[in-house]
């Protein structure tokens, strides 16, 4: 019987990507205004690289998050040729992109949806969330997107010191909802860190699978929209 479930954040919950590339387009516009739309294309998707690689590296702790900030920023003036900058500039140029980040930020649209039919369907379940970042960022997300009210728990990696696919962390969110592994299940947009890590802690993995890139493992569920994980629910509290 479940009684828990367990949300990731960005890529899960909020449309982290479209608020990355729309930040980074308005940021550019006032750092190097005129650029070509393909040039403006490349910087986009090097950026999302650049992300990828530090934010695992601060995850994995490998180094702080300040610094996988900078060291995005470096990245940056690495590709388009120009000079190095010292921390101050490249917390400042972080800084502005944030502005324009933040407000991009949007919840996916199945995710109210999802939420008011996973009370319905299954009143007694408790929610959290399970995100690797800093606490207080991943928080203000939360509430500006309107969802805060929603989960009685957060376990963000930065304030416990350990970051998914760690199961230290999903069993610290399954102690804090008073419920045991087996009895809750993690919904999240990465297959390794999300579903898997779920699944090896002991929980139900759930693979939220937005643009259908493959099949899942036999020991994750996968699911491509929010709106299907009612009955994804339903389905595992009777196995």
């Amino acid at each position: 019987m479940l009684r828990a479930v367990l949300f990731d954040l960005d890529g899960t919950l909020m449309d982290h990507e479209a608020a990355r590339a729309a930040g980074l387009q308005a940021h550019i516009s006032g750092w190097l205004p005129g650029l070509e739309a393909d040039e403006l294309a490349r910087l986009e998707k090097e950026w999302q690289r650049l992300e990828a690689l530090h934010y695992d590296e601060y995850a994995r702790g490998e180094c702080t998050f300040a610094e996988q900030r900078r060291r995005r920023v470096l990245g940056m003036h690495t590709v388009l040729e120009l000079e190095p900058v010292d921390e101050r500039t490249a917390d400042a140029w972080f800084e502005s992109y944030l502005r324009h980040y933040r407000a991009a930020w949007r919840p996916f649209d199945d995710v109210l949806p999802a939420l008011a039919a996973v009370a319905a369907a299954h009143p007694s379940v408790a929610l959290g969330v399970v995100t690797n970042g800093e606490g207080e960022p991943q928080r203000a997300k939360l509430a500006a997107i309107g969802l805060s009210e929603h989960f009685r728990v957060m376990v963000a990696s930065g304030e416990v010191g350990v970051a998914k696919p760690d199961a230290e962390i999903f069993t610290l969110a399954c102690e804090r909802l008073g419920v045991e592994k087996e009895q809750a299940a993690h919904v999240g947009d990465r297959l390794d860190l999300d579903a898997e890590g779920a699944a090896s802690a002991g929980l139900h993995g759930i693979w939220l699978d937005r643009l259908g890139t493959a099949p899942s493992p036999a020991h994750v569920v996968r699911i491509s929209t929010l709106h299907e994980l009612p009955t994804t629910l339903c389905r595992l509290s009777r196995q």
